[in-house]
């Protein structure tokens, strides 16, 4: 379940709820009973590991691939470009 963040305008207690995606979102502050707004707040949300990015695009420099010793001459039968065709 997320954790939002409310800050209550009267008293200024800022305070998280775990709420659901589908539940209301809090009117009144837990300690003064004021009325509360819900924050933007920062998430924790991090990629760690290896993963897609760091294999595939992570490089700095693009790979060059091998050219076709006779691509101007209408391509060759090992160039992968060729089956495609």
């Amino acid at each position: 379940m997320p954790m939002y963040e409310y800050q209550c305008e009267a008293c200024g207690l800022i305070f998280e709820a775990m709420q659901k995606f589908s539940d209301a979102p809090l009117s009144e502050c837990r300690t003064c009973g004021g009325s509360v707004k819900k924050l933007i707040s920062q998430t924790g949300f991090a990629l760690k590991g290896e993963g897609w990015y760091q294999q595939g695009y992570a490089s700095a420099a693009p790979s060059s691939a091998p050219s076709c010793p006779s691509a101007g001459a209408g391509g060759c039968g090992g160039c992968p470009k060729a089956s495609n065709e």
